[in-house]
């Protein structure tokens, strides 16, 4: 029998770490049906789960788009933009984001992870300094930490602790601040009129991660920065695709300096293969759809508003959640789990989210409402997540 090295030894222990402690992780393959239903585990359940928040990854106009640009194009691009792989429909999507969202410039990114990495590292230097909210989403901490500018974090949503941090900042200094609008595991939202008031006292640059936002804010899902009239205050909107698009990628859109400078140094855009066609026509018809159907918006705020009352009428802890993201805290990261699993043995899929996805002791099963769910399926889902709050006494 081979021997163990000490790096296999070493990796090991701290998977059985994990298992120890619960945060051990691994990937369930899930099959959607009709939404709002997946397959898990070879049970059908209704999806609680999704970022699908507009039901659009199934629509039949965005499938065909991407089989005429199949047919048409190929499935593959072949290279990076900057060498052979910049499609004419990047300029079709990237032309529809500039009027959809009124700006400058605008760029077509491959991920949502891969534009936050790629803009702070690329805008920002060593000797900068990015004030960043305490609950951002990792790829925001992630690019802060490649640039190697000052990281300076304040506590979520806490304007003054954001001011306290801008004023010791030495005036000389270039000063970004960076927030989710709609956080993604709390989801509650960012005080925007608050960060613009100190971004403009403070002489800072403001970029907004409208990931959630996108879509499901503004009155043609352009966002949150929309939603309450500030969009013109914000230097840098960056959003996905991949959320109630339904589709993938995502997008970045500022004044044309800041755009003309990420083509030439952001090595995620500069490194990386392109999109291919076949989804770049879907995120052309998608934002069509977006824009034009409100209807959806205004029902998936109502059913979140259900859906959140309900719970906090039982005494279920939802993180103060605002949007169509609605936490439920439990704390203990077994108990969390079990939760989880109870949920699903009565036909919901809800995910168990951990440390370090969370803070520790704030383990919570997340919950994600939909416009294709009914009224009578949240329901349903309500009196089986309160059956199970009570048998495992978190309410």
């Amino acid at each position: 029998m081979t021997k163990q090295t000490q790096w296999e030894t070493e990796v090991i222990a701290e998977l059985e770490l994990l298992e120890k402690v619960s945060q051990k992780r691994a990937i369930v393959t899930t099959k959607e049906i009709n939404s709002p239903f997946v397959i898990r585990d070879g049970q059908k359940l209704l999806n609680l789960a999704s970022n699908n928040y507009l039901g659009l990854s199934n629509d039949i106009r965005l499938k065909n788009a991407a089989f005429m640009a199949i047919d048409k194009y190929g499935v593959g691009s072949g290279a990076s933009r900057l060498m052979t792989g910049n499609h004419p429909l990047y300029d079709k999507v990237e032309s529809r984001l500039i009027q959809w969202k009124r700006a400058e410039a605008a760029l077509v990114l491959n991920s949502g992870y891969t534009a936050n990495v790629g803009i702070i590292s690329a805008l920002m230097k060593r000797d900068d300094i990015v004030f960043s909210d305490k609950l951002n989403h990792a790829s925001i901490i992630d690019g802060i930490v490649l640039s190697r500018a000052k990281l300076q974090r304040y506590r979520h949503r806490d304007i003054y602790h954001l001011e306290a941090l801008l004023m010791k900042a030495p005036k000389d200094k270039r000063k970004l601040i960076v927030t989710d609008t709609v956080f993604s595991m709390d989801g509650d939202i960012a005080d925007l009129e608050g960060i613009v008031r100190l971004k403009e006292k403070y002489n800072a640059m403001l970029m907004v991660d409208e990931a959630h936002a996108s879509g499901v804010y503004g009155k043609g899902g352009q966002g949150y920065s929309y939603h309450v009239n500030l969009q013109d205050k914000v230097d840098i909107q960056m959003g996905t695709f991949s959320k109630a698009f339904g589709t993938y990628g995502a997008y970045v859109v500022a004044k044309k300096w800041i755009i003309d400078y990420l083509i030439n140094c952001m090595r995620g855009l500069i490194y990386t293969t392109a999109l291919p066609p076949s989804v770049l026509a879907t995120i052309e018809r998608a934002i069509e759809i977006v824009e034009e159907e409100n209807e959806k918006r205004i029902i998936l705020q109502q059913h979140a508003q259900h859906f959140r009352n309900m719970l906090i009428n039982y005494g279920f802890d939802t993180c103060k959640s605002e949007s169509q993201i609605v936490p439920i805290i439990i704390g203990e990261n077994s108990k969390t789990l079990s939760f989880a699993k109870r949920l699903q043995e009565e036909g919901i899929a809800a995910i168990a989210v951990r440390p370090p996805t969370v803070p520790d002791n704030k383990a919570r099963v997340r919950f994600a409402i939909t416009a294709t769910h009914q009224k009578k399926q949240l329901d349903w889902a309500l009196e089986k997540i309160i059956q199970v709050g009570k048998e495992l006494e978190v309410i």
